[in-house]
């Protein structure tokens, strides 16, 4: 027993020198000058922008793994990342495979302009792929398609080659303050990771923000059984402004006679007891508690995911409940008979519905009540933020302006400006009516002009204008 102790001994002292040995020949190997340089080529020829690469390092512990650090994406601006961590499954890479366990990414900074940049950059790389010259033959002299003939598939085959893809993708991707910066510069950091199934999508997805306007949202995904392989759902949960947003996200995929075919997203969601305010900051039009049911629905291919953002169309109906709308005084509006900028409009509730396609939104049938008025109005939202539509206010009888104006009902005021700074005019037409009134009878007149003024408008908007 004791000789049988003795070489189990020997032998686990000699596998701790080989892997010793092996780490050590690693280390030296990846910390060449020479290994960092083809990284860097490598890595630019894929991406199609320059790389910068300030080490490569080789950790033994917890776990053996392959860093790489300073990374930078050469765009304007440049993406970074302090640190990126690969850790390789063991028994796969004891058998020639390379499978990534988990991937930790560090102090990254991800500005979406550069990360437009890239996505351009890969495009003009693939295309330059398409007309390289081991691709023409003479079928693309005589029909010019530049599209690469490639042998015929079964579509098992082509369904066998999605898992060998997938075994370059992490089953474990961790993201330690990773800020991303929108368009516009406002930046937003999180903490969080994703956990793949074999078949590459998500199997769990949580999420936190650490820093930007929605500081302390916290986002979790869980996949739930399939009822198809062609159909996967997800349920959602998000915890943000003192409320919750719950629901089935349901993934369509392209079946194996059409791989390659379209994607559809579907899903259903409830928004349970959420500020207002704490959706739109650091900008507050509009804060209240919001209960609605919104539909999500969009439809794209696998290769054109980059725009999924844009394909994605949302249905909501909403209610806020003790809404207050800041930056507006409908009140005031109807009183000065012209422009309303700044102050508030308190109201017990507001309904609606919004719909949105892209970056764009539309608000309709809108439905405000509180003591001293009553609303209803229609709002577009470009993709720029920019405001258009018509509200038309009606004030409570026994008000005192509402005594003033004769009980003014269906005043319309335009609605222009932008999301950040919005504006309230009298459309022309009104506006006109009620100078009218004003000149045959002070107060009841113009309030009667300015309801004649809206009703004529609305045949004779070439003359007065769109507003």
């Amino acid at each position: 027993m004791r000789k049988i102790f003795k070489w189990l001994a020997v032998l686990a002292f000699g596998f701790v020198l080989l892997f010793t040995a092996l780490v050590l020949g690693l280390y030296q190997w990846v910390s060449t000058d020479d290994f960092k340089q083809r990284v860097t080529q490598e890595a630019t020829a894929a991406l199609g922008v320059p790389v910068s690469l300030g080490s490569i390092g080789v950790d033994v512990w917890p776990v053996p793994a392959v860093a790489l650090n300073q990374l930078s994406l050469q765009t304007t601006p440049a993406i970074t990342v302090g640190r990126l961590e690969a850790r390789p499954e063991l028994l796969p890479l004891l058998r020639g495979q390379l499978m990534v366990a988990t991937l930790i990414v560090r102090k990254a900074v991800l500005p979406q302009t550069g990360l437009d940049k890239v996505l351009t950059a890969r495009q003009a790389l693939q295309k330059k792929k398409l007309v390289a010259p081991e691709f023409i033959g003479p079928e693309v002299k005589k029909t010019g398609n530049l599209e690469p003939k490639s042998p015929s598939q079964t579509p098992q085959e082509a369904q066998n080659k999605v898992p060998a893809a997938m075994d370059w993708l992490p089953r474990r991707t961790v993201l330690d303050d990773v800020t991303w910066v929108n368009a516009a510069g406002a930046a937003t950091a999180v903490q969080g990771q994703a956990k793949l199934a074999a078949d590459g999508l998500p199997d769990s997805v949580s999420l936190t923000l650490i820093r930007g306007n929605l500081k302390g949202l916290r986002a979790m995904l869980q996949r739930q059984t399939a009822t198809s392989a062609a159909t996967q759902q997800w349920g959602l949960q998000v915890d943000v402004g003192g409320g919750k947003v719950t629901g089935p996200i349901t993934l369509q995929l392209p079946g194996a006679n059409s791989p390659g075919g379209p994607l559809t997203l579907l899903a259903t969601l409830q928004t349970q007891g959420v500020e207002v305010a704490a959706l739109t900051a650091p900008n507050k039009p509009l804060s209240g508690l919001l209960d609605a049911s919104t539909t999500v629905q969009a439809r794209t291919t696998t290769a054109g995911l980059a725009s999924l953002g844009e394909a994605l169309q949302t249905a909501t109906t909403f209610t806020v409940r003790n809404a207050v709308i800041h930056g507006i005084d409908l009140a005031k509006a109807v009183k000065t008979v012209g422009v309303s900028r700044g102050g508030e409009t308190r109201l017990n509730m507001l309904t609606g519905q919004i719909t949105t396609q892209g970056k764009a939104a539309q608000l309709k049938d809108l439905v405000a009540s509180s003591g001293a008025l009553s609303a209803n109005g229609r709002v577009n939202v470009s993709a720029d933020k920019a405001l258009s539509g018509r509200v038309d206010v009606a004030l409570a009888g026994d008000s005192q302006l509402g005594k003033a104006l004769g009980g003014a009902v269906g005043i319309p005021l335009a609605v222009s400006g932008t999301v950040a700074d919005p504006q309230v005019t009298l459309e022309r037409s009104a506006l006109i009516g009620g100078v009218l009134g004003t000149i045959v009878a002070p107060g009841p007149g113009t309030a009667g002009g300015l309801k004649l003024g809206g009703r004529v408008g609305e045949g004779l908007k070439g003359l007065f204008g769109n507003n």
